[in-house]
């Protein structure tokens, strides 16, 4: 029996059969229901009572639909209206895959860290509502790891990597080993396309006032859509707009939902300055200011020190807001940056750690005493050569090193108060300083 595959997602939803390469439908997570009537229109209210639970509609018939509130049953990945995810099944069932649901198994997914209460909630519509016979809850990080054996640049096939989720609302960095999410790990990350949609709208509208406001945010997200991309070096990228600008900006023309006269704009830095705070968060976000690459590094170290190196082997990219072009070359470019970085830290740490439990690097400790007198001489005596003399100190063994630091340091200060310490410090004095430092 083929199965019914349908995952869920905040912004659409893919659903089609098993066996086929791409999704049957892709269609907008959102239901458009009657508004109530008015308090007053009792009669109209009691006519229509049982008959709003059929005048609904779905996907893209339910975007602004005149009379019609429209609802999102899902935000950031979980199901806050049950009533509607409902309905919304019931109409991608029936009128969208057009099939029986007791004949065919369905898998469905799910976000990180789903709570067993929405699991539950779930399995209870599609076995009680529905009657399926079977029923897979999979993690969505999972099946992007499955998913990836289908790129040619992937040799081994394993379901050990870290995922990168970002769709539209929400951002997730999942390390999975062997098929297992590993939940302690697991980092969320508030920026998404929709914030990279409203920023692309706030650059517009500081730029453009040939935009109508009603349409900014669709224009926003189609320019996102058709134009954005990942830049490797935001200066360079400026200097290339600056020198040559007409042959890097893009024109877009829409159509005025109100006059329906077309208007055109123009778009330059809007194209790498939106998803560029997948990088820079704090151009669109000042409270959170870490990179995605250091997101990513950090998830990896608190893992398991076992499954660290396959997890940096096997970076995925999962989502709608990953497939900007060159965002997986910046993102690995970034990413082997920060990593290097900390090796090279941690790289010095280590050697000194290896040197310092050496017997022979005791020798050369510089004492405090030492230090001392050899400071007060060269600060005390004006001759330059002796301060060229206390150099040639530090590189003697330790015996001759302390012998001569006490000579030097005993004249010295004689000289100050007019005394020979030579002749007041028996010899058997001086010659204890050839003992062993």
């Amino acid at each position: 029996t083929a199965a019914a595959i349908k995952p869920l997602v905040s912004t659409y939803t893919k659903l089609g059969y098993a066996g086929n390469t791409e999704p049957q439908f892709i269609v907008p997570s959102c239901i458009a229901i009657k508004e109530s009537a008015k308090v007053g229109d009792q009669a109209q209210r009691r006519m229509m009572k049982g008959v709003d639970d059929l005048d609904f509609y779905i996907g893209d018939e339910a975007v602004d639909k005149p009379t019609y509130s429209t609802k999102w049953p899902i935000r950031h990945g979980i199901v806050e209206d049950w009533d509607l995810m409902e309905r919304f099944m019931e109409q991608i069932i029936f009128k969208y895959l057009r099939a029986e649901p007791e004949d065919h198994y369905f898998l469905l997914t799910e976000p990180p860290l789903n709570t067993p209460e929405n699991r539950e909630y779930t399995a209870e519509i599609m076995f009680e509502s529905f009657n399926v016979p079977g029923l897979y809850i999979a993690v969505q990080a999972v099946l992007a790891l499955a998913a990836s054996w289908t790129s040619r640049q992937v040799g081994e096939r394993t379901l050990t990597g870290t995922v990168i989720d970002s769709g539209d609302g929400v951002t997730h960095v999942i390390p999975v080993a062997e098929g297992y999410v590993i939940g302690s790990c697991i980092k969320h990350i508030p920026i998404a396309g929709r914030d990279i949609t409203y920023f692309t709208q706030q650059l517009l509208r500081e730029r453009e006032v040939g935009i109508p406001p009603e349409q900014s945010l669709e224009t926003a997200k189609a320019v996102k859509e058709r134009f954005s991309y990942v830049c490797p070096d935001l200066v360079k990228e400026f200097s290339k707009y600056d020198t040559d600008g007409s042959k890097w900006i893009k024109q877009y023309t829409g159509i005025n939902s109100v006059s329906k006269k077309e208007f055109t704009i123009d778009v330059g830095y809007e194209r790498f300055l939106g998803p560029e705070i997948f990088f820079h968060p704090e151009f669109a976000n000042p409270d959170f200011t870490q990179p995605i690459s250091e997101v990513v590094d950090e998830v990896i170290q608190n893992c398991p020190i076992d499954v660290r190196r396959p997890l940096y082997k096997n970076v995925v990219l999962s989502g709608g807001s990953t497939m900007f072009r060159d965002f997986g070359r910046r993102l690995q470019r970034d990413l082997k940056r920060t990593v290097d970085a900390r090796l090279k830290l941690s790289e010095e740490l280590s050697g000194g750690k290896l040197k310092v439990r050496t017997s022979r690097f005791h020798g050369c400790f510089k004492l405090q005493k030492m230090f001392l007198e050899l400071l007060a001489r060269v600060i005390y005596d004006p001759r330059n050569n002796l301060i060229i003399q206390s150099v040639n100190v530090l590189f003697m063994c330790a015996n001759q090193r302390k012998a001569l630091i006490r000579e030097l340091a005993l004249k010295g200060l004689g000289k100050m108060l007019g005394m020979d310490f030579g002749k007041v410090i028996p010899q058997k004095s001086a010659e204890a300083g050839n003992v062993s430092a």
